[in-house]
């Protein structure tokens, strides 16, 4: 598994013009595959005139889908230098959508390329990306006594507590780096005087 990967913020469209061809390249976060091909028929139906939709997305934390098209412009002039570009930028869990609006000039190849690849970089500097870092889930079960301020420590250490959940003794649930998890134990068990007890979870991605 990927240590880290990057993904947008939001979904959000940045325009760039080329030859007086106008460039919108549309960028959303897209879990599957049907929710990319979702985001391109939405983008399609806002632009019925455009020239045309080239569209790339790259699906999971280690890039296991990667599709792309050129809707129609030559060969390997859209699609390829878009998804490059996607890859370049370790960008996963996204779909990128440009709109061209032809503006008469004719562009050729090299032309082609560096505004479909360029409109994708440009969206992305301009809209923003997150990093999300492996980590792995752990439960932590503790008397109600000490809980509170257990709790307090934790965040003041900038761990990410996920949840915390109150029954006959406290659990609560946070995200480490598999590295870090033979130092947490020896923190856990000196700041609870050795009485909590840790579990560790599944594996997931979140926020850095």
């Amino acid at each position: 598994m990927q240590d880290e990967y990057r993904t947008v913020a939001r979904e959000g469209v940045h325009e760039t013009e080329v030859s007086r061809s106008r460039f919108l390249c549309a960028l959303a976060p897209a879990a599957t595959e049907q929710e990319a091909q979702e985001f391109l028929a939405r983008v399609r139906k806002e632009h019925p005139t455009a020239s045309h939709h080239c569209w790339a997305y790259v699906i999971g934390a280690d890039a296991s889908v990667q599709k792309a098209s050129d809707d129609g412009e030559p060969g390997g002039t859209a699609g390829a230098p878009m998804l490059q570009m996607l890859l370049r930028r370790d960008m996963r869990y996204v779909v990128a959508v440009v709109t061209r609006y032809f503006g008469g000039v004719k562009l050729g190849a090299g032309g082609l390329i560096r505004a479909y690849g360029g409109a994708v970089g440009e969206a992305l500097d301009t809209l923003g990306t997150l990093t999300r870092r492996r980590f792995r889930l752990a439960t932590i079960t503790v008397d109600h006594q000490r809980a509170g301020k257990l709790e307090n420590d934790l965040r003041m250490t900038g761990r990410a507590v996920r949840d915390v959940r109150y029954g006959e003794a406290v659990t609560i649930e946070i995200g480490l780096p598999d590295a870090d998890v033979d130092t947490f134990r020896g923190w856990l068990a000196d700041a609870t005087a050795g009485t909590a007890v840790l579990a560790l979870g599944a594996e997931a991605y979140g926020d850095a």
